[in-house]
Order: structure tokens, then C-alpha cells, then sequence
């Protein structure tokens, strides 16, 4: 019979390590996924996913049960996150539909080329792998309420309150990065067509 997180909470908190290792073995992968969805790579996801679970064995004692574990596990991976993304903040990349201005005036910005060969389908473009590419070419403040809201399920005024965000801003930036993300994947769709078009003509050329 499987035991749900609220009696394996408990154990964890009497001790049972047992216990706690089920616990993050049940959600290690989501943790993971988040992780990675924020920073956009591997190696950092599962640093800072190994660093939310030591918060969490070290900080059980004083989870409630207000809300899930879950949730409280997902804040707790969110805050680390937004913490490592924050340090690097000094040098900090700006939204892409925004210009760069230097010091010889504005110039658009150019997107990163996330094409691979051209014989390559779309529908393998469109996989985990290049929508993440496309997430991580969001400033962090975009990429972190798209994911709080598509991957963690957090409602809108969960957002605002978690970020200490107004709901209009919070309702901006998903909007804006929403917007950004499909015209990124119509762009690619429509781009490999033509690809796939010219390789067509040129075989039977």
C-alpha cells in the first residue's frame, strides 16, 4: 500500500530516514524539472535541486501542513532558484523583444540560433529540449512567473504574493512571455518548412 507524503512527513519527523528518502525519491524528478526549467541547464539543476533537499531534511520540524508538501517543497525549490539567479543578476540579459543599447546607439537584439541541421524534423525541435532553450533566453524575472504558473500550477495572486509582485505585473509578464515563446516556435515551424522545401528542390534538381 502505497503511503502517502503526509504520514511519511511524519515519520521523517520522528527520524525515519527510510521515510524521508521515499519522500524525496517522490519527488526528486519534479524538483529536478523545476530547477532546470529556471536555470537552463543540468548541472545547475541538480546543484540547487541538491540544495533544496538539504533545506528541506534540515527544515521539516517546521513545516505545518498548511499546505501540501508538495507546494511547500516547490516553494522551497522556487526561493533557491531565484536566489542563484539573483546573484548573477550583475550581469543580467534582457528580455529579447526589448532593443540593446550600447554605446553606439540602439541595435534589436539577435535571438541565438536554436536551429540544428536542417534534416532535422520540427517536431523533434519542438521537444523538452528546445522549449527549454527557448525559456532560457527569458530574463529570469519572465522565465521564473511563466514557470511558477505552467510547470508549478501557481495561481496568479500566488504568484504576486510569493514574489512580492503587484497581479497586474504578474499578469504583464506571463502575457508578455507567453506571446514571445509562440511566436519563437510558429517562427521555427515555419522556418524548417522552408528548409525541408529547399531540400526537397534540391534533390530532384
Amino acid at each position: 500500500m502505497l503511503v502517502n507524503d503526509e504520514e511519511l512527513v511524519k515519520r521523517s519527523k520522528l527520524g525515519d530516514v527510510e521515510a524521508f528518502e521515499q519522500l524525496i525519491a517522490r519527488h526528486q524528478q519534479k524538483v529536478y524539472n523545476i530547477a532546470y526549467r529556471l536555470m537552463g541547464n543540468p548541472h545547475d539543476a541538480s546543484d540547487l535541486a541538491q540544495e533544496a533537499f538539504i533545506k528541506v531534511f534540515k527544515s521539516i520540524d517546521k513545516f505545518r501542513g498548511e499546505a501540501s508538501f508538495s507546494t511547500w517543497l516547490y516553494h522551497i525549490i522556487s526561493n533557491v532558484c531565484r536566489d542563484e539567479l539573483r546573484k548573477r543578476s550583475r550581469h543580467p540579459v534582457s528580455f529579447l523583444d526589448e532593443p540593446l543599447v550600447t554605446d553606439e546607439g540602439t541595435l534589436e537584439r539577435e535571438v541565438a540560433d536554436l536551429r540544428g541541421a536542417p534534416e532535422v524534423a520540427f517536431e523533434q525541435k519542438e521537444s523538452d529540449v528546445f522549449i527549454q532553450q527557448l525559456i532560457s533566453t527569458l530574463n529570469p524575472e519572465y522565465r521564473v512567473v511563466i514557470v511558477m504558473r505552467e510547470m508549478m500550477g501557481f495561481t496568479y495572486e500566488e504568484i504576486a504574493g510569493e514574489l512580492h509582485i503587484s497581479l497586474g505585473t504578474v499578469k504583464s509578464r506571463i502575457n508578455r512571455a507567453r506571446k514571445y515563446l509562440k511566436e519563437r516556435i510558429l517562427a521555427e515551424r515555419e522556418l524548417c518548412r522552408k528548409e525541408e522545401r529547399l531540400l526537397v528542390e534540391r534533390r530532384e534538381a
